[in-house]
């Protein structure tokens, strides 16, 4: 397969790589957890998704040494709310090490909590968009991040995403000082998940790696990680939704998972995510099926936009690679990519996003919406409100 593109000579090299204090990864690590989290603290609120009885195993690891659990259960994708009640429960059971188990939202609660336990104020003091935005001013509380699924990355991100209900968006709280101190992720965690969940996360995951591959701020480092994944999303996706323990095709998307994570947190995102917040914030749409219904139209109309905006862009040139890793061709052009997603997210029986709510009244405000995300601001060239429109009538 030919080379891929790269951005050397169209700008100066300046970037920043920060992840997870430190990762474990492999079948199995899940059991490593009990002396790196006494290591951390004597007592943990655990963080889960809305069944915290998956959680038995890893609290028997915990409780063997020594470390006492307080349980805090993210019904759905985490609110501020959610965070402040969970804050207020961890002070009042003096927690000094928050443990998120779980998808993106129970491991974005984690660390969201994991920042405002160390950091007095309102939460809206550090939020984006429709907060003040300030800097963390003290590191976080230690956090361990342990994911159940395959697709945000969230236990290698420096951000956590929480709704708004007031304003009707999801925004980030995001920081350096909130990293997770450890990241454990474990593929036989992912093993029990249902087709519909295995598909939309993992859609989800080649998001967030095509994103930052095509993303204003790429960069040679995450450049690898997002190349390698995408390999390992177009040869393992339908596999692992096809056969639940197909350990290999299981391992493949919990390190493209893993990858997708560390790209974006260090080289941004695009029109995808800047659209996933307000729906998800408005309608309370899971994120991963938002992601995958978006995502075809959305590589359609950035590379339409290049041709006729920027016809020399090395992007255009990215987006042929994608299109070639995703398909095995070697003579695939950039709009294959978007077929290749158009297809198998029908064959995975994906929902559009008139089922997950969304109405053409809802347009304008999410187009304004997402015209304002910081995920926007790294797409690789600005996108018109027609254009935006465009998307959306397609993915609807």
């Amino acid at each position: 397969m030919s080379t891929p593109a790269t951005l050397t000579g169209e700008r100066a090299l300046h970037f920043e790589f920060a992840s997870a204090g430190r990762i474990l990864f492999g079948p199995g690590t899940l059991n490593d957890v009990g002396p790196h989290a006494r290591a951390l603290g004597s007592k943990a609120l655990l963080v889960t998704g809305k069944t915290p009885s998956r959680a038995s195993r890893l609290e028997k690891t915990l409780s063997t040494h020594q470390v006492e659990v307080v349980r805090f259960a993210v019904e759905g994708e985490p609110t501020v709310g959610d965070v402040l009640k969970a804050c207020g429960e961890a002070k009042a059971a003096g927690c000094n090490l928050v443990i998120g188990f779980g998808g993106g939202s129970a491991i974005d609660a984690a660390k969201g909590i994991s920042a405002l336990l160390a950091n007095p104020g309102d939460p809206y003091d550090y939020l984006e968009v429709v907060g003040r935005g300030r800097p963390l001013l003290h590191p976080a509380l230690p956090c361990i991040a342990i994911p159940t699924t395959a697709g945000t990355g969230a236990e290698v991100t420096r951000n956590a995403v929480l709704a708004s209900p007031a304003h009707g968006v999801k925004v980030s709280l995001r920081s350096p000082l909130m990293l997770p101190r450890l990241a454990i992720v474990d593929p036989e965690l992912t093993y029990e998940l249902p087709r519909a969940l295995t598909a939309s996360t993992g859609l989800d995951a080649l998001t967030q790696l095509i994103e930052p591959y095509v993303s204003s701020r790429a960069n040679p480092l995450t450049d690898g990680f997002c190349l390698d994944g995408i390999r390992r999303v177009a040869r393992s996706l339908e596999k692992a939704a096809a056969r639940p323990i197909d350990t290999a095709a299981r391992e493949d998307m919990a390190l493209a998972s893993l990858l997708g994570g560390l790209s974006l947190a260090n080289a941004g995102l695009g029109a995808v995510h800047g659209f996933a917040g307000p729906v998800g914030g408005s309608l309370d749409a899971p994120h991963g099926a938002v992601c995958a219904a978006l995502l075809a139209p959305v590589i359609e109309a950035n590379i339409q936009a290049l041709r006729l905006r920027a016809p020399t862009s090395p992007v255009l040139s990215r987006f042929r690679y994608i299109a070639r890793l995703l398909t095995g061709k070697e003579d695939a052009n950039p709009d294959a990519a978007a077929s290749w997603v158009r297809g198998v997210t029908t064959r995975l029986e994906q929902p559009r996003l008139r089922d997950l709510g969304v109405r053409h009244e809802h347009f304008p405000s999410l187009i304004d919406k997402a015209i304002q995300s910081s995920s926007m601001k790294a797409n690789p060239i600005p996108l018109t409100a027609a254009e935006l429109k465009g998307i959306l009538d397609k993915a609807w």
